[in-house]
């Protein structure tokens, strides 16, 4: 058996690196062809539209990974099939349990590289490539709205909820445009605090400079006779409970976070009362991202029992990419239905693979006991 362990494990392996491979080389030039446009622009070079291009190529891998061990390992055991290999393996006592068992293994082995590139490698590459971009483009634009965050503060007068917006991050790492809004505990505007540029640092302090803020006055105040309050400072160090993580969650896409990243920021959007579900569902997503690579796997093995009359390598190559593809649109638009439909975050992450996998068992049930 371990013979037709090294046999198999070699042949797929070999096929999905090679599949991989050929991916990988494909997106790095779109993404290189992408990049030529600004060269020339504020001294980016040839070079560092390389650079960018390979920095992005272990998040492709991630989101390939899937679709590169089912046509690897269809190519595999298509081509096993041809050859009358795998039928002499089944004559010599390869069943479909252990032929089964013997690529499920494989499958979690495939499963285990993707969860540590998609986990580790992938976000600080993916980091570094919008950081690069940035430092040439001027900063990191965050859409029309900015980016969003809030929090809330207990005080003597009751809790405070605060709502900060950043419009855009600068080339050097600093927010930009900075506004805070703090309103007390029955919804009346205390205090607006606006900033051209701040840093949060380790300590949770956010260091602001050129900072407008105005004051409020509470109703018995104004009924006093005071009057609003409005200072400028050169720099105002403002006291937060958000975290340079969470911020940096907030401002930089969903790719440069791992599923821990994702989680803690998800929990932060619930305990804020903010909209958590796209989060929620992207951290489950990311979860069971790897395991998608076993029910790959499991649906490669009915095409080792397809007759090699029943189509050539080729054919079977091709419908292999198909069922990549769909299996990709299904698992993208899972996540949309779950926001559309509220479905529990779990649920929408993992129906993709779980139907596949009942495809897979179907397919190689009915091969066995009928073909």
């Amino acid at each position: 058996m371990r013979t037709v362990r090294r046999l198999l494990y070699r042949d797929i392996v070999w096929s999905v690196g090679f599949v991989a491979m050929a991916f990988l080389s494909l997106f790095y030039f779109i993404d290189f062809v992408d990049e030529l446009d600004d060269i020339g622009r504020n001294g980016y070079t040839l070079l560092h539209a390389a650079l960018a291009s390979a920095l992005e190529v272990p998040g492709h891998f991630y989101e390939l990974a899937p679709i590169c061990v089912l046509i690897g390992t269809i190519y595999a055991m298509a081509r096993l099939a041809q050859s009358s290999e795998y039928t002499i393996l089944r004559t010599g006592g390869l069943g479909p349990g252990r032929a089964l068992s013997l690529l499920a293994l494989l499958g979690l082995f495939f499963g285990a590289v993707t969860f540590t590139i998609g986990d580790y490698l992938s976000p600080l590459s993916e980091r570094e490539a919008v950081l690069l971009k940035a430092s040439f483009r001027g900063g990191l634009a965050l859409g029309r709205a900015g980016a969003w965050l809030k929090e809330r503060h207990g005080s003597d007068g009751g809790e405070r909820a605060i709502s900060i917006n950043v419009s855009r991050t600068a080339a050097n790492g600093e927010l930009e445009g900075i506004r805070i809004f703090e309103q007390d505990s029955e919804g009346r505007l205390r205090t607006r605090i606006e900033a051209r540029t701040g840093l949060v640092g380790h300590d949770r302090v956010w260091r602001l400079r050129d900072v407008e803020r105005t004051d409020w006055p509470t109703p018995d105040q104004a009924a006093g006779g005071a009057a609003l309050s409005v200072r400028r400072s050169a720099t105002l160090d403002w006291p937060s409970t958000l975290s340079a993580s969470v911020v940096a969650a907030a401002v930089l896409p969903v790719s440069t976070m791992s599923t821990v990243e994702l989680w803690r920021y998800s929990e932060h959007l619930g305990d804020q009362e903010q909209a958590s579900q796209r989060h929620e569902i992207l951290f489950w997503k990311k979860a069971l991202y790897p395991f998608a690579c076993l029910v790959m796997v499991a649906l490669a093995l009915p095409f080792a029992y397809l007759h090699a009359r029943a189509g050539g390598v080729s054919l079977k190559v091709f419908g292999g990419i198909m069922l990549g593809i769909s299996f990709v649109l299904l698992n993208n638009v899972s996540g949309h239905l779950g926001m559309l439909r509220n479905w529990a975050p779990w649920v929408a992450a993992s129906a993709p693979g779980l139907i596949y996998l009942a495809l897979s068992l179907a397919a190689f049930t009915w091969l066995v006991r009928f073909r």
